[in-house]
């Protein structure tokens, strides 16, 4: 009687730190979790009840201590699915997909067989690191275990996981024959369609969704918001505008304010975005450089700038995409003087170093701005550069007219091991026009395909026409012009008839006068 009456106070107590276990790890409280694992240490709880064990892993996987969790796991006597799937789940929601797949190998090494929970963690690993081989692996032990009959979650893990690893045929295939499709199955396969840039589906879709009588949440919002911006779905997006704002999401959902401030930004109506961000009942810094990018995308830079000021006045530290957005802006209206107190701006956040696109940014608002100088400083004491950094110091040299520099340089680019991009060459065949330099232009030309592996642009047609035409080269420049796609021929006529004025080569520059008006008509 006296072991039984020990035995129940034993079993409730166990049940009871489980449960506290189980409360810490929903609300992530850390500190009150380590209390409960030190007081299951110190009764043996941990060493004896694998129950306790595996919910003291979970708690500390949950709250993002994973090298507590994995400690904790090793020193445990025995495991179990539930401790194997409770460290699998931690890596996955902590950013740790490789790590959680490693752990899945593991676990089936030591006998164990996955559950719903555990199959659900694996599927949004390998999305994570975009591993639809293994996936497809994963599923059809899913399969065999006939466990989509009976588990949505799973169903939807499914959709979720070919959709992010860019697979949307099994994605679709995975939709149609998921048994009950709730909200969170449309989100899984609108999201993919939205990431992997299918807009007009995305639309479809969610005519689709209201149509079986499911409510739209705030992530179905979010898609359609950025389906609507892209395709220009005016009517339709002003229609979701309205549905956000009756069901109230505006007021707790910063994401969804912004994807509207974006939504009307890429139509170019800026007075509603600007409405729509003023009415805003948070803002944070992607508010802020959605406005401020999509003033300057729709050529109202000095607004852009004025709105980075204000910005500032809010007591935001811009990021380094809201800095690269304001040194466009500053580009684009030769605005070096403001461009540099930027410079300094992100010198003082320390982001210079963390990112080659603001390194570039900055060579290229200073090219611009004519301040080369400037521009060669930030170059030379860039610790990573890249060939958009190369192009854009070069492009700068071409611009105004420092033609050694940007020859010298772009050798320098390839002795350092950089091969030249489409805009490069570009850049250097228009400089090998300007300078005469015919054979170097065809030597380069022709490295396009043979060196470099691109088939050449238009533009880089257009630039041999007027390279040739310039030196009066006219059979080359006709050559070169017929080598190009009818459909993109009217701006090398425009050359060749530039070149035809230039030589008074009457003859051919009445061909060319006709074929440019045909080509324009």
């Amino acid at each position: 009687m006296h072991s039984n009456i020990i035995a129940i106070h034993t079993l409730h107590e166990d049940i009871a730190i489980v449960q506290s276990l189980k409360s810490c790890t929903k609300q992530k409280n850390l500190r009150k979790g380590s209390k409960l694992h030190g007081q299951a240490l110190k009764t043996g709880l941990l060493r004896h009840n694998i129950f306790v064990g595996s919910a003291t892993v979970h708690m500390y996987a949950a709250c993002g201590a994973l090298a507590k969790a994995q400690q904790v796991f090793d020193e445990l006597p025995s495991h179990n699915v539930v401790s194997w799937t409770g460290l699998i789940t931690g890596y996955v929601q902590h950013g740790q997909g490789k790590r959680a797949l490693d752990c899945f190998e593991l676990m089936k090494d030591e006998g164990f067989s996955p559950n719903a929970i555990t199959f659900a963690s694996v599927l949004r690993a390998c999305a994570s690191v975009g591993l639809a081989i293994k996936g497809k692996e994963i599923h059809a032990d899913i399969c065999n275990m006939h466990l989509l009959e009976t588990d949505t979650v799973l169903g939807n893990a499914l959709i979720d996981m070919y959709s992010k690893c860019g697979d949307l045929t099994m994605a679709e295939q995975s939709f149609a024959g998921h048994l009950v499709r709730d909200t969170v199955s449309w989100n899984a396969l609108v999201a993919g369609y939205c990431q992997h840039h299918h807009y007009e589906k995305v639309l479809v879709c969610f005519e689709q969704l209201i149509g079986e009588g499911l409510i739209p949440d705030v992530v179905t919002f979010l898609c359609m918001l950025k389906a609507c911006g892209v395709t220009k779905a005016i009517s339709k997006g002003k229609q979701v505008h309205a549905e956000v704002v009756r069901q109230g999401f505006l007021k707790g959902d910063t994401s969804l304010g912004n994807a509207l401030v974006d939504m009307y930004a890429k139509w170019g109506a800026l007075t509603e975005a600007r409405q729509v961000f003023d009415e805003l009942p948070n803002r944070n810094i992607i508010s802020w450089t959605i406005l401020i990018t999509g003033y300057h995308e729709h050529g109202h830079s000095e607004e852009a700038l004025d709105c980075f000021q204000q910005m500032l006045h809010e007591d935001l530290t811009p990021d380094a995409v809201t800095f690269f957005s304001v040194l466009k802006a500053c580009s684009s209206v030769g605005a070096a003087e403001r461009g540099q107190e930027v410079h300094a701006e992100i010198m003082r956040t320390g982001l210079l170093y963390k990112s080659c696109e603001l390194g570039s940014a900055l060579i290229d608002m200073y090219s611009k701005c004519g301040a080369l100088e400037k521009a060669h400083e930030v170059f030379s004491r860039l610790s990573g550069r890249d060939i958009v950094a190369w192009t854009a110091l070069i492009t700068g040299y071409c611009q105004h007219g420092y033609n050694f520099e940007a020859m010298r340089c772009f050798e320098r680019m390839q002795i350092e091991g950089f091969s030249p991009d489409a805009v490069t060459l570009s850049c250097i065949l228009k400089l090998c026009g300007v300078v005469g330099a015919t054979e170097r232009g065809q030597m380069l030309f022709d490295s396009i395909s043979k060196n470099y592996g691109m088939i050449p642009a238009a533009e880089h047609h257009i630039c041999m026409v007027d390279l040739f035409g310039r030196e009066g080269q006219f059979d080359k420049a006709v050559t070169a012009l017929r080598q190009m796609p009818s459909s993109l021929t009217l701006p090398s006529w425009f050359a060749l008839l530039d070149a035809c004025l230039k030589w008074g080569n009457m003859e051919l520059g009445k061909i060319a006068f006709e074929q440019k008006f045909q080509s324009d008509g």
